[in-house]
């Protein structure tokens, strides 16, 4: 894991017009972003000629760099870690993203309460599946009894039968290692995950598969003009991926373009820092690899990793 300089948590109670009302629309029961997997690259695509004697170490070297960067990308587990470093410090203020299992609260963006490491809510379903696997794998849970009304508040962005003690049951239901595990595997399976597999369908490299993540967190898959697939699809009027040809740069512009303009349909999301000064600034630097050091801002705010 990369060191960092820790960012200082804010103490500042979230508001609306802070990080956490950057949060995304989503549907009850997300169905399932189905993407290809990686594209098969051609073997052929590596061989080397013999190199030259007074460039053959460094040749060499560059070429075991190469098939690294090839086999790898956001789903690296020190790449991971930062993908996870930076959409916290967008959603929580703090590089501390472990530190948001026991997060809920309600921003009062109409989606009822937002809780845990990617803002599950609970009027727009993926609380309510969060609290369902975690019951399958721990019945009797603490949040168990809340099912019921998780299911009642679904599309709303009511609190009825839920309240403070909904809110510290969440919190002691953080503390169990189960609970957390469970927080991980819906971030992954309907965020990460297909983050990772339409970047690589697209030949994206690293800091374009957390380009889609985060995208995918704020907005949610889908395909109308505000979801991920909306997004992509106002992009490709403008550029053509890699793997359609096209400069990977350029298409990552004209995503953050095309991402920029969704998330200033909606009040909440009209702080565009997150794009504008973090990600902009690593692809403007050319970090195509998302390598550390990092450093960025999002709402003021300044971080570094590295």
């Amino acid at each position: 894991m990369n060191s960092e300089t820790p960012h200082t948590p804010s103490t500042t109670p979230h508001t609306p017009d802070h990080s956490r009302s950057a949060r995304a629309r989503r549907l009850r029961r997300l169905a399932p972003f189905v993407v290809a997997v990686a594209l098969a690259v051609p073997s052929a695509s590596y061989a080397l000629a013999s190199p030259a004697p007074e460039h053959g170490a460094r040749d060499v070297a560059r070429a075991e760099q190469a098939r690294t960067e090839a086999a790898t990308g956001l789903d690296d587990p020190a790449k991971k870690e930062i993908a996870m470093q930076l959409v916290s410090s967008a959603e929580n203020s703090s590089l501390d993203w472990k530190a948001q299992y026991r997060y809920i609260e309600d921003i009062g963006d109409g989606r009822g309460y937002t809780a845990g490491i990617i803002g599950f809510c609970s009027g727009t379903g993926d609380m309510l599946d969060l609290v369902e696997l975690y019951a399958k794998r721990a019945p009797g849970n603490v949040l168990a009894p809340y099912l019921p009304a998780l299911r009642e508040v679904n599309g709303t962005d009511s609190h009825a039968g839920l309240g403070s003690a909904f809110e510290k049951a969440w919190r002691t239901a953080a503390e169990d290692p189960a609970f957390q595990q469970a927080q991980n595997d819906e971030r992954d399976r309907v965020y990460f995950d297909p983050a990772v597999a339409q970047g690589e369908k697209d030949g994206v490299g690293t800091l374009g598969q957390f380009i889609y993540y985060d995208a995918l967190v704020m907005h949610g898959p889908g395909d109308d003009g505000t979801s991920f697939g909306g997004i992509r699809a106002r992009a490709l009027r403008e550029a053509k991926p890699p793997a359609g040809g096209g400069d990977e740069t350029a298409w990552l512009n004209a995503f953050l373009d095309a991402r920029v303009w969704a998330m200033k349909q909606e009040e909440a999301h009209s702080d565009t820092s997150r794009v504008d000064t973090a990600q902009r600034v690593f692809l403007d630097a050319g970090n195509l690899g998302l390598e550390p050091p990092l450093e960025w801002k999002v709402y003021g705010d300044s971080y570094r990793i590295g």
